[in-house]
């Protein structure tokens, strides 16, 4: 009872910052809180928050995942080659979205069986992919996208974009499976003893590789969004994007230890996060200020997810 007291007093913290947020900035820039700025604010947000939901699930595990940006450009990358090629563009995107699961698996494998820090795995695989999407685009976009496929990205149904439709229903169905089921339970209690876990009869190995299959899902959807927004598969899409995802999901209140999450606060921790970058730009300030402070609440954020973690052992 304590810690489900403690889990809504975060919440309502995170919230309390994004109302209070909006106000100033509604008072700094009369432009904020226009129709056109929040719908921009919103299609952003959908790309994070879908890899957000990704990077929630494998460090509830007690991991990390640094190639989530490059699968992005990677997913990107197969779905416009095989587009230029004259395949289906459902048929293209449906196949990105596999190669990027397929890239999780690999990461969840060499985790797993490899007995390999995930820090060095995901390192490896995003500096891998990176320089296969530079060798086989030759460091050009690709272009040729149909219409059908430019859709997912800037289409509309009704008054709302797709990409805004996308990435809510994909953190309810993120919330649905890591707070109702059966592998949300075991992928939060992994990050509490995944020791325990396995001696319960729980194959953890296993358990590992779908929740990073599940990772590389959300950055290939989210690189679908991105190619199909841009309407060119660009060799750098994505770069950085993974440190984003980080910071929304410990901001959050998802521990960098494992065993805690929550799929709510990483929903408001995208938009505190996307609104901060966009008052920074309105304020014309320097888009290099976003990266300064990117890492600046990634550092909060681990601390504020430490300090839960003592006060939760003291309990």
């Amino acid at each position: 009872m304590k810690k489900k007291l403690q889990g809504h007093s975060y919440m309502i913290f995170l919230i309390t910052i994004l109302v209070v947020l909006i106000m100033v900035l509604s008072i700094a820039s009369p432009f904020f809180l226009s129709w056109k700025n929040c719908r921009n604010i919103l299609n952003q947000s959908a790309i994070y928050l879908v890899l957000s939901v990704g990077m929630t699930f494998v460090i509830c595990m007690g991991e990390i995942d640094l190639s989530v940006g490059a699968i992005i450009g990677f997913s990107g990358m197969i779905m416009g080659m095989l587009c230029v090629a004259g395949v289906p563009s459902l048929a293209a995107a449906l196949l990105g979205l596999a190669v990027s699961a397929l890239i999780g698996v690999v990461n969840g494998a060499l985790v797993a069986y490899g007995k390999i820090s995930s820090f060095i795995v995901t390192l490896a695989s995003m500096t891998v992919l990176r320089g296969v999407i530079l060798v086989w685009t030759n460091s050009k976009p690709i272009y040729g996208f149909s219409d059908i496929f430019t859709f997912l990205g800037s289409g509309k149904i009704g008054p709302i974009n797709v990409p805004i439709v996308l990435s809510l229903l994909i953190a309810v169905i993120g919330a649905v499976i890591l707070h109702k089921t059966v592998l949300g339970n075991y992928c939060l209690f992994c990050g509490t003893s995944a020791l325990a876990l396995n001696r319960s009869g729980v194959d953890v190995k296993k358990l590992k590789i779908v929740i990073y299959a599940i990772c590389g899902l959300c950055a290939g959807i989210a690189g679908m969004i991105v190619t199909a927004r841009l309407n060119s598969a660009e060799p750098l899409a994505g770069q950085g994007y993974e440190m984003d995802a980080i910071a929304a999901a410990v901001l959050g209140g998802t521990s960098m230890q494992g065993g805690k999450g929550n799929v709510a606060g990483t929903v408001v921790a995208c938009l505190i996060l996307n609104i901060l970058k966009n008052g920074l730009v309105l304020l014309s300030v320097s888009s290099h200020y976003q990266e300064v402070l990117t890492g600046v609440i990634l550092v909060i954020a681990v601390l504020i997810s430490e300090s839960n973690r003592r006060k939760r052992s003291e309990v």
